[in-house]
């Protein structure tokens, strides 16, 4: 068989199909949701709220991991580096569909402003991209990094009787802690100061807009 090479507009088309499913539903998970192995409790209404925020945050948490890996496989100059960007995409879409499925149950639903956090994820990732794959992976360590750790306090503040929110993000979180371990062993190199903290504010203000809207 032989291997068809993607033109740039095979590209363009490609991602732009990418954009518009991650941002308007259109993604399944390939494998079974964590949280149908625990029952669906019913919670108070202000643990629901709570509970929905947090699984919104989530959700665009994902919207933004899809659109940086993309946006850096699209300028990534090593194929191996390209080929691994797109495996952990699509492995984010299983969570981009979990968190879907939650903030349903939870008669909730997901940002307003998908496609503005699509959008400038994609456009910092590709621009992240464009400094090299020593880069481009330490982009993806200290994006991961941070994701786990607001992962781990939404462990702490979810109503405790939430158990299959709780069993969704438990799972994230063991699966981006093993993307930046993945990224680490192909060389990425560490971001320099003040990069961190500035992905650190940008997404503060995420969460602080995506609980609400």
């Amino acid at each position: 068989m032989t291997r068809r090479h993607f033109t740039l507009l095979d590209r363009v088309l490609v991602d732009a199909q990418n954009a518009l499913g991650t941002v308007f539903g259109g993604v399944r998970a390939q494998r079974p949701n964590p949280g149908l192995e625990r029952p669906d409790v019913v919670l108070d209404p202000g643990d629901r709220r709570h509970a929905a925020g947090l699984m919104r945050i989530n959700h665009v948490g994902e919207i933004c991991a899809q659109a940086l890996y993309v946006g850096q496989a699209a300028v990534a100059r090593d194929p191996a580096t390209r080929a691994q960007l797109l495996a952990a995409a699509e492995e984010e879409t299983d969570h981009l569909a979990w968190c879907a499925q939650r903030l349903r149950e939870l008669d909730s639903r997901p940002s307003l402003l998908n496609p503005l956090w699509y959008a400038g994820s994609y456009a910092i990732g590709a621009v992240a991209g464009l400094r090299g794959d020593g880069w481009n992976l330490g982009f993806v360590v200290e994006t991961e990094r941070q994701v786990e750790a607001h992962l781990d306090e939404h462990l702490q503040t979810l109503p405790e009787a939430d158990l299959r929110s709780r069993a969704i993000v438990t799972t994230m979180k063991a699966d981006e802690a093993r993307h930046a371990e993945q990224a680490l062993a192909r060389g990425a190199r560490e971001l320099p100061f003040p990069v961190p903290s500035l992905m650190a504010a940008a997404s503060g203000l995420m969460k602080l807009i995506a609980y609400r809207i």
